[in-house]
């Protein structure tokens, strides 16, 4: 199968670019469908490419991230930490108590039942360890031991109203109707 090199790339970079965890050869190559050969050598175009910019391209083992540089370390340092001291916004406590009650939740969810993407607020929400992302495939976010600490709780069953709002049978219809509409149109 062919590849253009510069197509790879991009789609490579962006994948790197929005991804809060490192990605492998062999995953990067799976979602691209390219082979792993052509996947290694775009890797090592972007790492150039990134040198002569503000990233770059980490690798540990078999995995790459991209992350900045150590020149603008002090600069993200304090960017970070403004983000991460300040109050939540009011989408991002909405997002938290979705995730809170309904978690864990995958990314898809989560924006149908708030009907806007979340992956900003989702990205701050886990640099101030709020809440985690897990699976292989299909990923899920879920609160944090932190997240419970900072409330005062051992469990997120001793949240208000756990019981009646994690499962709230109109909330389940809404996303069941919302499956099947999606389903349909694919």
């Amino acid at each position: 199968m062919f590849f253009c090199m510069s197509s790879l790339k991009s789609k490579i970079e962006s994948l790197l670019f929005i991804s809060a965890h490192p990605f492998s050869e062999k995953k990067l190559a799976d979602l691209t469908g390219a082979e792993a050969a052509k996947v290694r050598e775009a890797l090592e175009e972007l790492a150039a490419d990134f040198a002569e910019r503000g990233i770059q391209l980490g690798k540990i083992g078999n995995e790459y991230q991209m992350s900045t540089t150590a020149e603008n370390a002090s600069l993200i340092r304090d960017f970070v930490k403004d983000e991460t001291t300040g109050e939540l916004t009011r989408p991002s406590l909405e997002t938290l108590t979705i995730i809170a009650y309904r978690g864990p939740i995958t990314k898809a969810e989560l924006e149908q039942i708030r009907g806007i993407n979340c992956s900003l607020i989702l990205r701050n929400l886990l640099i101030r360890g709020l809440i985690e992302v897990k699976g292989d495939g299909e990923q899920k976010y879920n609160i944090t031991f932190d997240f419970l600490h900072f409330l005062g709780v051992k469990s997120v069953k001793e949240l208000p109203d756990f019981d009646k709002l994690s499962r709230d049978p109109n909330l389940e219809k809404f996303l069941a109707e919302s499956a099947a509409e999606e389903s349909i149109k694919t």
